[in-house]
Protein backbone atom coordinates (compact mmCIF):
# COMPACT_ATOMS: atom_id res chain seq x y z
CA UNK A 1 0.00 0.00 0.00
CA UNK A 2 1.11 3.13 -0.68
CA UNK A 3 -1.44 5.88 0.75
CA UNK A 4 -0.63 6.90 4.56
CA UNK A 5 -4.15 6.11 5.85
CA UNK A 6 -3.66 4.57 9.10
CA UNK A 7 -5.47 1.37 9.30
CA UNK A 8 -5.80 -1.43 12.14
CA UNK A 9 -7.55 -4.42 13.10
CA UNK A 10 -7.72 -7.87 14.61
CA UNK A 11 -6.68 -10.88 12.29
CA UNK A 12 -8.13 -14.00 12.96
CA UNK A 13 -5.58 -17.12 11.55
CA UNK A 14 -7.88 -20.16 11.67
CA UNK A 15 -7.60 -23.68 10.47
CA UNK A 16 -7.69 -27.55 11.61
CA UNK A 17 -4.46 -28.50 13.51
CA UNK A 18 -1.46 -28.98 12.08
CA UNK A 19 -1.54 -26.87 9.06
CA UNK A 20 0.60 -23.91 9.86
CA UNK A 21 -0.76 -21.01 11.75
CA UNK A 22 1.85 -20.65 14.39
CA UNK A 23 4.46 -20.82 11.69
CA UNK A 24 2.93 -18.33 9.41
CA UNK A 25 2.50 -15.71 12.80
CA UNK A 26 6.15 -16.34 13.52
CA UNK A 27 7.13 -15.50 9.96
CA UNK A 28 5.23 -12.40 9.48
CA UNK A 29 6.39 -11.34 12.89
CA UNK A 30 9.78 -11.97 12.04
CA UNK A 31 10.43 -13.43 15.07
CA UNK A 32 9.63 -16.76 16.89
CA UNK A 33 6.29 -15.73 19.44
CA UNK A 34 4.11 -18.78 18.79
CA UNK A 35 5.13 -22.41 19.56
CA UNK A 36 5.62 -25.07 17.05
CA UNK A 37 5.92 -28.67 16.53
CA UNK A 38 4.44 -31.21 13.96
CA UNK A 39 1.93 -32.33 16.92
CA UNK A 40 -1.58 -31.52 16.28
CA UNK A 41 -3.19 -29.09 18.88
CA UNK A 42 0.37 -27.10 19.87
CA UNK A 43 -1.01 -24.21 20.12
CA UNK A 44 -3.97 -24.14 22.86
CA UNK A 45 -4.74 -20.62 23.90
CA UNK A 46 -5.53 -17.56 21.67
CA UNK A 47 -1.76 -15.32 21.41
CA UNK A 48 -1.70 -11.52 19.83
CA UNK A 49 0.93 -10.66 17.51
CA UNK A 50 1.23 -7.42 16.70
CA UNK A 51 2.94 -5.99 13.75
CA UNK A 52 3.10 -2.37 13.04
CA UNK A 53 4.19 -0.89 10.02
CA UNK A 54 4.45 2.79 8.97
CA UNK A 55 0.96 3.43 8.98
CA UNK A 56 -0.38 -0.08 9.65
CA UNK A 57 -0.79 -2.34 12.22
CA UNK A 58 -1.90 -5.89 12.11
CA UNK A 59 -2.90 -7.41 15.27
CA UNK A 60 -2.91 -11.67 14.21
CA UNK A 61 -4.61 -13.52 16.90
CA UNK A 62 -3.42 -17.33 16.64
CA UNK A 63 -5.42 -19.66 17.32
CA UNK A 64 -5.68 -23.36 18.47
CA UNK A 65 -6.95 -25.85 15.72
CA UNK A 66 -10.70 -26.61 15.73
CA UNK A 67 -10.64 -30.93 15.79
CA UNK A 68 -13.60 -33.03 16.25
CA UNK A 69 -12.55 -34.22 19.87
CA UNK A 70 -14.48 -32.83 22.49
CA UNK A 71 -14.32 -35.50 24.97
CA UNK A 72 -11.68 -34.16 27.46
CA UNK A 73 -12.45 -30.41 28.89
CA UNK A 74 -9.19 -29.31 27.41
CA UNK A 75 -10.39 -29.76 23.58
CA UNK A 76 -13.42 -28.22 24.39
CA UNK A 77 -11.62 -25.46 25.94
CA UNK A 78 -9.42 -25.09 22.30
CA UNK A 79 -12.37 -25.49 20.14
CA UNK A 80 -14.39 -22.72 21.74
CA UNK A 81 -11.31 -20.51 22.23
CA UNK A 82 -10.77 -20.66 17.93
CA UNK A 83 -14.59 -20.49 17.66
CA UNK A 84 -14.86 -17.22 19.60
CA UNK A 85 -12.12 -15.64 17.84
CA UNK A 86 -13.84 -15.45 14.84
CA UNK A 87 -16.59 -13.12 16.33
CA UNK A 88 -15.15 -9.76 16.76
CA UNK A 89 -12.28 -9.74 14.23
CA UNK A 90 -12.08 -7.55 10.99
CA UNK A 91 -10.11 -10.07 8.74
CA UNK A 92 -10.01 -13.73 8.63
CA UNK A 93 -7.16 -15.78 7.81
CA UNK A 94 -8.51 -20.02 7.13
CA UNK A 95 -5.12 -21.59 6.40
CA UNK A 96 -5.51 -25.13 4.85
CA UNK A 97 -2.80 -27.44 3.95
CA UNK A 98 -2.16 -28.00 0.11
CA UNK A 99 -4.71 -30.17 -1.15
CA UNK A 100 -5.41 -32.28 2.12
CA UNK A 101 -8.90 -32.04 2.76
CA UNK A 102 -10.40 -33.37 5.94
CA UNK A 103 -13.62 -33.32 7.92
CA UNK A 104 -11.91 -31.09 10.10
CA UNK A 105 -11.16 -28.52 7.85
CA UNK A 106 -14.89 -28.70 7.03
CA UNK A 107 -15.65 -27.86 10.42
CA UNK A 108 -13.50 -24.80 9.67
CA UNK A 109 -14.97 -23.38 6.51
CA UNK A 110 -18.64 -24.11 7.50
CA UNK A 111 -17.70 -21.30 10.79
CA UNK A 112 -15.77 -19.38 8.13
CA UNK A 113 -18.70 -19.23 5.68
CA UNK A 114 -20.79 -17.66 8.69
CA UNK A 115 -18.47 -14.56 9.14
CA UNK A 116 -19.38 -10.76 7.94
CA UNK A 117 -15.52 -9.20 7.88
CA UNK A 118 -13.49 -10.57 4.91
CA UNK A 119 -11.81 -14.08 4.22
CA UNK A 120 -8.83 -14.86 2.67
CA UNK A 121 -8.05 -18.47 2.12
CA UNK A 122 -4.27 -18.85 2.96
CA UNK A 123 -3.22 -22.31 1.22
CA UNK A 124 -0.30 -22.91 2.65
CA UNK A 125 2.80 -25.51 2.66
CA UNK A 126 2.96 -25.06 -1.28
CA UNK A 127 6.87 -26.05 -1.63
CA UNK A 128 5.97 -29.61 -0.37
CA UNK A 129 3.70 -29.78 -3.74
CA UNK A 130 5.79 -31.50 -6.19
CA UNK A 131 3.12 -31.00 -9.34
CA UNK A 132 2.09 -27.36 -8.93
CA UNK A 133 -0.71 -28.03 -11.38
CA UNK A 134 -2.57 -30.31 -9.11
CA UNK A 135 -3.13 -27.03 -7.08
CA UNK A 136 -5.24 -25.86 -9.38
CA UNK A 137 -8.33 -27.45 -9.34
CA UNK A 138 -8.20 -27.12 -5.23
CA UNK A 139 -7.60 -23.21 -5.41
CA UNK A 140 -10.96 -23.06 -7.86
CA UNK A 141 -13.32 -25.32 -5.55
CA UNK A 142 -12.06 -23.13 -2.13
CA UNK A 143 -12.80 -20.20 -4.42
CA UNK A 144 -16.61 -21.79 -5.12
CA UNK A 145 -16.85 -22.29 -1.40
CA UNK A 146 -15.80 -18.69 -0.59
CA UNK A 147 -16.70 -16.49 -3.33
CA UNK A 148 -15.91 -13.44 -2.00
CA UNK A 149 -12.84 -14.69 -0.52
CA UNK A 150 -9.16 -14.43 -2.35
CA UNK A 151 -7.39 -17.41 -2.62
CA UNK A 152 -3.49 -17.29 -1.60
CA UNK A 153 -1.00 -20.12 -2.07
CA UNK A 154 1.94 -19.86 0.29
CA UNK A 155 4.77 -21.15 2.11
CA UNK A 156 5.00 -20.17 6.07
CA UNK A 157 8.31 -21.95 6.58
CA UNK A 158 10.06 -20.67 3.76
CA UNK A 159 8.22 -17.21 3.48
CA UNK A 160 7.03 -17.94 0.32
CA UNK A 161 4.53 -15.20 -1.07
CA UNK A 162 3.93 -14.00 2.43
CA UNK A 163 4.76 -9.83 1.04
CA UNK A 164 1.61 -10.74 -1.34
CA UNK A 165 -0.54 -11.83 1.69
CA UNK A 166 0.43 -9.13 4.12
CA UNK A 167 -0.44 -6.04 1.29
CA UNK A 168 -4.26 -8.50 0.97
CA UNK A 169 -4.07 -8.04 4.94
CA UNK A 170 -3.18 -4.39 5.33
CA UNK A 171 -5.76 -3.16 2.41
CA UNK A 172 -8.72 -5.17 4.11
CA UNK A 173 -7.81 -3.98 7.70
CA UNK A 174 -10.33 -1.11 8.38
CA UNK A 175 -9.19 2.69 8.63
CA UNK A 176 -8.64 3.95 12.30
CA UNK A 177 -6.08 4.52 15.07
CA UNK A 178 -3.71 2.31 16.44
CA UNK A 179 -4.34 0.21 18.90
CA UNK A 180 -0.71 -1.16 21.07
CA UNK A 181 2.65 1.18 20.84
CA UNK A 182 4.64 0.75 17.67
CA UNK A 183 7.15 -1.20 19.69
CA UNK A 184 4.86 -3.96 21.62
CA UNK A 185 4.75 -7.53 19.55
CA UNK A 186 2.12 -9.54 21.72
CA UNK A 187 -0.93 -9.03 24.62
CA UNK A 188 0.79 -11.70 26.69
CA UNK A 189 3.15 -11.67 29.47
CA UNK A 190 6.84 -13.20 29.72
CA UNK A 191 5.63 -16.12 32.46
CA UNK A 192 3.20 -17.18 29.67
CA UNK A 193 5.37 -17.25 26.77
CA UNK A 194 8.08 -18.79 29.14
CA UNK A 195 5.62 -21.49 29.87
CA UNK A 196 4.84 -22.13 26.22
CA UNK A 197 8.79 -22.30 25.26
CA UNK A 198 8.95 -25.00 28.18
CA UNK A 199 5.98 -26.97 26.52
CA UNK A 200 7.39 -26.49 22.85
CA UNK A 201 10.33 -28.54 23.86
CA UNK A 202 8.35 -31.62 25.43
CA UNK A 203 6.59 -32.06 22.97
CA UNK A 204 9.08 -31.80 20.35
CA UNK A 205 10.90 -34.07 22.48
CA UNK A 206 8.39 -36.68 23.32
CA UNK A 207 7.10 -37.77 19.65
CA UNK A 208 3.45 -39.27 20.22
CA UNK A 209 3.58 -40.59 23.92
CA UNK A 210 2.33 -38.09 26.14
CA UNK A 211 2.28 -34.31 24.90
CA UNK A 212 -1.03 -34.07 25.12
CA UNK A 213 -1.53 -34.27 28.65
CA UNK A 214 1.58 -32.10 29.91
CA UNK A 215 1.47 -28.15 30.73
CA UNK A 216 3.62 -26.22 32.26
CA UNK A 217 3.24 -23.41 34.95
CA UNK A 218 5.67 -21.02 36.29
CA UNK A 219 6.75 -20.64 39.94
CA UNK A 220 9.50 -18.17 39.38
CA UNK A 221 10.17 -15.37 37.03
CA UNK A 222 12.60 -12.76 38.42
CA UNK A 223 15.18 -10.52 37.20
CA UNK A 224 18.25 -10.26 39.39
CA UNK A 225 20.92 -8.13 37.65
CA UNK A 226 21.70 -9.38 34.52
CA UNK A 227 20.14 -12.85 35.33
CA UNK A 228 16.78 -13.55 34.57
CA UNK A 229 15.92 -17.03 37.07
CA UNK A 230 12.78 -18.99 36.00
CA UNK A 231 11.32 -22.03 37.79
CA UNK A 232 9.35 -23.81 35.88
CA UNK A 233 6.72 -26.98 36.91
CA UNK A 234 6.15 -29.57 34.25
CA UNK A 235 2.86 -31.24 35.15
CA UNK A 236 1.54 -34.47 33.84
CA UNK A 237 -1.11 -37.25 34.61
CA UNK A 238 0.68 -40.23 35.36
CA UNK A 239 3.37 -41.09 37.12
CA UNK A 240 5.06 -43.39 34.30
CA UNK A 241 4.49 -39.86 32.03
CA UNK A 242 7.11 -38.36 34.63
CA UNK A 243 9.71 -40.86 33.81
CA UNK A 244 9.16 -40.33 30.09
CA UNK A 245 9.59 -36.64 30.64
CA UNK A 246 12.60 -36.67 32.81
CA UNK A 247 14.76 -39.68 30.80
CA UNK A 248 17.61 -42.23 31.44
CA UNK A 249 19.68 -40.18 34.00
CA UNK A 250 17.42 -37.09 33.68
CA UNK A 251 18.68 -36.84 29.91
CA UNK A 252 15.35 -35.80 28.68
CA UNK A 253 14.91 -33.47 30.94
CA UNK A 254 18.42 -31.70 30.04
CA UNK A 255 17.61 -31.31 26.94
CA UNK A 256 14.46 -30.17 27.05
CA UNK A 257 16.36 -27.60 29.75
CA UNK A 258 18.58 -26.12 27.61
CA UNK A 259 17.02 -25.81 24.38
CA UNK A 260 14.33 -24.11 26.18
CA UNK A 261 16.63 -21.43 27.65
CA UNK A 262 18.58 -20.43 24.67
CA UNK A 263 14.83 -19.77 22.92
CA UNK A 264 14.27 -17.78 25.96
CA UNK A 265 17.69 -15.63 25.83
CA UNK A 266 17.08 -14.65 22.48
CA UNK A 267 13.16 -13.90 23.27
CA UNK A 268 14.16 -11.94 26.36
CA UNK A 269 17.23 -10.63 25.71
CA UNK A 270 18.97 -11.86 28.86
CA UNK A 271 20.68 -14.38 30.23
CA UNK A 272 18.49 -17.01 31.72
CA UNK A 273 19.00 -19.83 34.92
CA UNK A 274 16.44 -22.34 33.85
CA UNK A 275 15.44 -24.44 36.70
CA UNK A 276 12.78 -27.84 35.71
CA UNK A 277 10.87 -29.76 37.74
CA UNK A 278 8.04 -32.48 36.78
CA UNK A 279 5.34 -32.87 38.67
CA UNK A 280 1.95 -35.77 38.27
CA UNK A 281 -1.09 -33.62 38.72
CA UNK A 282 -3.82 -36.07 37.95
CA UNK A 283 -6.68 -35.61 35.59
CA UNK A 284 -6.28 -31.89 35.06
CA UNK A 285 -7.03 -31.98 31.35
CA UNK A 286 -10.46 -32.95 32.49
CA UNK A 287 -11.13 -31.00 35.10
CA UNK A 288 -12.23 -27.01 34.20
CA UNK A 289 -11.31 -26.50 37.59
CA UNK A 290 -7.66 -27.86 37.16
CA UNK A 291 -7.78 -25.95 33.68
CA UNK A 292 -8.99 -22.59 34.95
CA UNK A 293 -6.15 -22.67 38.06
CA UNK A 294 -3.72 -23.12 34.87
CA UNK A 295 -4.59 -20.08 32.99
CA UNK A 296 -7.08 -21.93 31.01
CA UNK A 297 -9.83 -19.53 31.23
CA UNK A 298 -13.40 -20.67 29.81
CA UNK A 299 -16.11 -18.07 29.07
Amino acid sequence: MTDSTSRCGYVALVGRPNVGKSTLLNHILGQKLAITSRKPQTTRHTLLGIKTEGPVQAVYVDTPGIHKDNDKALNRFMNRTATQALRDVDLVLFLVDRLRWTDEDQMVLERVQNVRCPVIVVVNKVDRQEDKRELLPHLEWLSKQLPEAEVVPVSALHGQNLDHLEQLIAERLPEGEHFYPEDQLTDRSSRFLAAELVREKVMRQLGAEIPYQVTVEIEQFSQEGPVLHIHALILVEREGQKKIIIGDGGARMKKIGQEARLDMQKLFGSKVMLNLWVKVKRGWSDDERALHSLGYHFD
